[in-house]
């Protein structure tokens, strides 16, 4: 009995040290807790050598896992353990698997012979004639194969004559291949490969295509250099072989929760030379020419009401997104609609941008208080030359959002700026705004609300150049704003009893606003905002029907299945097209193509918003000149789903005299392994394309890859991004995700 407590004590001390994190780093940190229970055919303690051996169908259970093997032998001088035939050990879903397992519970190295390791936690499995652990997360290997695919013959993996590995590392090969179905395809006589899900230094999978027009061969490999846990940079080495070596570096900070940013920049020696033109844009290039961008997004959360932000942009010339539509940093890294730290570039870095802003601004607030500090400069890429673009710098903007006045029933906001206007062609100065406004919310009544308003608009301005007709170089605009609003809202409650709807609301709000103001000089610089007199009248109507959802458990969803508004100005003046009406919560849309003097009724505005299903979606949005009966503006467009991740979109953009155009995109998931894509962008005016762009994309366990193919009027393209997952897709994550553990192309 004396000499079974000893071997039980001593076995659970050696699975202690065999299953922590320490002695096994790929493997979760649990150190068994709980009853362990050894099974074999026989069990001895050899005394004169002080050594334990269990024989014969050895199972030993401890919590997280188990170990098996025909023979275990612990020497307990060595801390050398011996485990053979069918060694098995399963710990925290990480598996172990060889014919012979030799291990120093005191170094934690130890050799396999013939054997197999699974991390769970990467799904990664090495092989190997003979693997030995030579560290505490390294281990080496001849004869050996790496991949993360399942099944005894992988889709792919690399192979060598000699492996080192370092699990949540990278990986050095000699003699080796890149196999597919354990076919060779490419020799490496050495090779440096990531085998990391975390952040690690390592070359990350390239990006390949072919713009027949504007590039030609395309081939860019980023490699990613994790240098602390906060601080990371990409190098981006491309060639384009009808453009030359481009070379981009990014560099990304979180040096806290609050202060993290990221900076970029890029070079080439452009040798491209011909004649082209954007638009109105032309250029005629006779020599080689430096082509460059930067960018930088920082941020800095002094406290939770306290932050600056900046996000500058620069690029060499009007042309740099244009030649580079295809392919370029700027697309990758989009924010879109997500709230991502280090994906924050704002706008669709495509040839169809025709404006560039950086844009600084320290931001405080004070709950019911607001002042902001703003720097921007605009790059146009419409006009030649950006001297006539009016930049603002510095830019103050001071808010007072509407609150109570000591406790009455008056309601009071203001708005106050202060900017500097300026451009080396054409008038520049300092302009000062300031806007009180003076409101009484009164409720007439269950069903209407009355709001009576009077302000006052103060605009001073000091410009550097004479303004056109006169001597002056100040001026000031003072203007008297009343208003008054009248709304109401009702809405009935329908029992439909459904078999998944059980009611329906109604909800209307019509609303009626009354606005006058005079104006007291109509003689400003180009950069003060036009606004003329105002003896106006604006209603408006909102219309909603949303649907209360009970499934079979009793719980209780709400969606608005439909929305629309309409809305329409009347000026008493008779000037409607010309009005340029004080913002306001109803403002319309009052501009006309073919609009004059002489008008007293507006556009007809409507926005129209269907949801009939849950993956069914209609949005229309129109303006009806009634004094034409034209449709001056008009957009259509529906879009299905499903939750497989199926969709199709159509949109319909149309401007009087300037724009009809079609737009469609289709993307279907054939099977779980396939994808298909397909978008339009079709111009009705002239009768062609703009855009035809096909996408697929083919899915396994352990890799994808995807193909697109893009025909526009300038220029032809291919792309091709290969991911083998578990090695290249997931291996740059962000300083963040780093400090917190211690593109989809075709959808620009």
């Amino acid at each position: 009995m004396k000499k079974d407590g000893l071997l039980f004590s001593t076995l659970l001390f050696f699975l202690c040290l065999l299953v922590h994190a320490e002695a096994l780093p790929a493997f979760e940190k649990a150190t068994p807790s709980g009853p362990v229970t050894i099974k074999a055919d026989t069990l001895t303690y050899d005394q004169v050598n002080d050594t334990y051996q269990a024989e014969g169908n050895v199972i030993i259970y401890f919590t997280g896992g188990f170990l098996q093997a025909d023979r275990v032998l612990l020497n307990r001088q060595t801390n050398d353990a011996f485990a053979e035939g069918n060694t098995y050990l399963r710990s925290n879903g990480d598996i172990l698997e060889g014919e012979r397992v030799d291990f120093n519970t005191e170094t934690k190295t130890g050799v396999t012979r013939s054997g197999r390791i699974f991390f769970e936690k990467y799904h990664f499995y090495i092989r190997g004639k003979e693997i030995q652990k030579t560290g505490e997360a390294d281990y080496f290997m001849k004869d050996g194969t790496v991949t993360t695919c399942d099944g005894d013959c992988p889709d792919w993996r690399f192979a060598g004559r000699e492996m080192d590995v370092t699990i949540d590392g990278y990986g050095t090969m000699k003699d080796g291949t890149f196999q597919i179905r354990e076919v060779p395809v490419i020799y490496f006589p050495y090779l440096i490969f990531p085998v990391k899900t975390t952040r690690q230094s390592g070359v990350l999978f390239p990006y390949l295509g072919y713009s027949g027009d504007k590039l030609g061969f395309d081939v860019e490999v980023p490699v990613f250099w994790a240098i602390s846990d906060n601080t990371d940079a990409t190098f981006y080495q491309r060639y384009m072989d009808k453009r030359g070596y481009m070379q981009g570096a990014e560099f990304r900070y979180f040096l806290s929760s609050g202060t993290f940013g990221t900076f970029y920049a890029d070079y080439l020696d452009d040798k491209w030379t011909g004649r082209n033109n954007i638009d109105e844009l032309e250029r005629n290039w006779t020599d080689r020419h430096n082509r460059w961008s930067y960018y930088l997004n920082h941020q800095s959360n002094f406290s939770s009401d306290f932050y600056l932000r900046t996000d500058i942009n620069k690029v060499s010339d009007h042309f740099y997104f244009s030649d580079f539509t295809s392919h370029n940093y700027y697309l990758d890294h989009y924010a879109g609609r997500d709230i991502r730290r280090f994906e924050r570039v704002s706008y669709v870095g495509d040839k169809r941008l025709d404006s560039l802003d950086s844009k600084g601004r320290l931001v405080r607030n004070w709950g019911l208080f607001n002042a902001t500090g703003v720097v921007q400069y605009t790059d146009d890429f419409t006009e030649t030359s950006n001297d006539a673009t009016l930049q603002k710098y510095p830019e103050v903007l001071l808010t007072a959002f509407t609150q109570p006045v000591l406790g009455s029933p008056f309601n009071f906001g203001m708005n106050g700026s202060y900017s500097y206007n300026y451009r080396s062609v054409g008038e520049k100065g300092s302009l000062f705004h300031i806007a009180p406004l003076l409101s009484l919310p009164l409720s007439l009544g269950d069903y209407l609300q009355f709001t009576p308003e009077i302000g006052f608009m103060e605009t001073y301005w000091d410009t550097n150049g004479a303004l056109a007709g006169s001597e002056k170089k100040t001026g000031s605009r003072e203007m008297a704003v009343a208003s008054a609003k009248l709304s109401s809202y009702v809405h009935r409650i329908f029992d439909v009893e459904g078999a998944s709807v059980d009611k329906i609301k109604h909800y209307v709000k019509p609303e009626l606003q009354y606005t006058y103001a005079t104006v007291s000089s109509d003689e400003r610089p180009d950069f003060v905002t036009a606004i003329n007199q105002q003896n106006s009248i604006t209603w408006s109507l909102l219309n909603t029907l949303t649907s209360r959802f009970r499934d079979k458990d009793g719980k209780l969803t709400y969606r608005e299945f439909l929305r629309l508004k309409l809305l329409q100005l009347f000026d008493f003046r008779g000037d409607v097209y010309n009005l340029n009406p004080i913002s306001t919560s109803i403002t319309p849309i009052t501009t006309s193509p073919t609009g004059g003097p002489g008008h007293h009724f507006g556009p007809l505005n409507a926005e129209l918003e269907i949801y009939p299903y849950q993956y069914m979606r209609y949005k229309s949005t129109l303006v009806f000149d009634v004094n034409s009966s034209d449709w001056t503006t008009m957009g259509h467009e529906i879009g299905l789903y499903d939750e497989r991740g199926d969709a199709a979109r159509v949109q319909y953009l149309y401007t009087q005299n300037s724009v009809e155009q079609v737009n469609l995109l289709l993307q279907a998931k054939v099977t779980k392994a396939i994808d298909l894509g397909y978008r339009l962008r079709r111009n009705l005016i002239e009768g062609d394309n703009l855009e035809s762009t096909y996408y697929i994309a083919f899915r396994r366990q352990c890799w994808e890859i995807e193909l697109g193919y893009s025909d526009e009027r300038d220029d032809r393209s291919t792309q091709v991004r290969v991911n083998l997952l578990g090695l290249s897709q997931p291996t740059k994550k962000t300083p963040e995700d780093a400090a917190k553990s211690g593109h989809f192309w075709f959808q620009h």
